[in-house]
């Protein structure tokens, strides 16, 4: 990436810290995006990186065409062609592993949750604003065209007043071993509830909570299992979401208003709005623009920003992102869940 006359012009070369699931499926996103005239001059897959274990870099470098493999974190940050880190490891390392890239001059991305609570999350923001590098959280659904969609819908009136919005998201994932460990901040609520909380702030962004009642079941490890919570927002919206660990879930948000409701199918990458009226008649169904596999549209942001000299990204600026790490840590403290590392 160069800089010239105090712009910067060029490509971001993208390094992936980790090698899981959700480092793969952002792999397969830059390897799409690379070969995709919209976006290869923008972005490159450039470096993997994992804590100790080269091989399983480079096999991973090999199988999504990235140009470097690093069986350490600390070497690639050494890298300086590196531009742009997508941090996707458990949330409770988001914070030291955030703090370690922008420390080594590189720009982060780092996977939702953005840390496992407010504290960790000022403490990389303070040093977001000390390194004047690009700091902002990868939940893709802030940065989805769906979102303006959605918005749109409700506010043009079609539903009418709104009055309740429910939202939910629920996968069986308590397989997975960081899902359950209180060490990494395992439950559903960092992983899966953040979903519907921000499905509610996207939908009424201007509103606030003004009483929260919630309930949770907790793992034999002390960690949520699955909860609830009903939010009284300021705007006169009640607002109930949910979300389970252990259960298929309908994935639905919907917003009910005075004339009609809608229905968003699946609220983790929504795939289409449906507008029925008082009679519960479908009257509208509003399409949702085809993608590579929707984890595209923040690499954009974040590399456009990079470019730009911007230090977060107006899909999710950072008083958003502290905002709903304060609402998580509000149901946490309702239910006295503590992660280890908090005591």
């Amino acid at each position: 990436m160069s800089k010239r006359n105090g712009t910067h012009e060029g490509t971001v070369n993208v390094a992936i810290l980790g090698c899981g699931r959700i480092a793969r499926h952002m792999a397969r996103t830059l390897r799409s995006m690379a070969r995709d005239e919209r976006y290869r001059g923008l972005v490159r897959p450039y470096a993997v990186a994992t804590r100790a274990d080269e091989r399983r870099a480079v096999e991973f470098a090999g199988e999504y065409g990235f140009d470097k493999a690093y069986g350490a974190y600390e070497t690639m940050l050494a890298d300086p062609e590196v531009d742009l880190v997508y941090i996707a490891t458990p949330h409770a390392l988001h914070a030291q592993h955030a703090i370690a890239c922008m420390l080594a001059g590189k720009n982060v991305l780092v996977e939702k949750s953005f840390t496992a609570n407010t504290g960790q999350a000022k403490k990389v923001l303070d040093v977001a604003r000390q390194t004047k590098l690009l700091c902002t959280e990868a939940i893709w659904t802030r940065y989805m065209p769906s979102r303006a969609i959605i918005l749109d819908a409700i506010r043009s009136g079609v539903i009418g007043e709104p009055r309740q919005v429910y939202a939910n998201l629920s996968y069986p994932v308590s397989g997975k071993a960081r899902m359950t460990d209180p060490a990494m901040a395992g439950g559903a609520l960092l992983d899966v509830g953040v979903y519907p909380i921000n499905f509610v702030a996207m939908a009424f962004p201007d509103a606030e909570p003004t009483r929260v009642t919630s309930s949770c079941v907790f793992t034999d490890r002390g960690v949520d299992e699955q909860f609830c919570a009903t939010f009284w927002l300021d705007n006169g919206v009640m607002a109930v979401v949910d979300a389970s660990m252990t259960a298929v879930g309908s994935r639905q948000g919907i917003v009910q208003g005075d004339k009609g409701y809608l229905i968003v199918e699946n609220i983790n990458n929504p795939e289409a709005v449906k507008v029925f009226d008082p009679d519960h008649r479908l009257v509208d169904t509003i399409p949702v623009p085809e993608q590579i596999t929707g984890y595209e549209y923040q690499v954009v942001s974040a590399a456009k920003a990079i470019l730009e000299g911007e230090r977060e990204c107006r899909e999710m600026p950072h008083e958003e992102t502290l905002r709903i790490m304060g609402v998580m840590d509000g149901l946490r403290a309702q239910w006295g869940e503590v992660y280890p590392f908090e005591r």
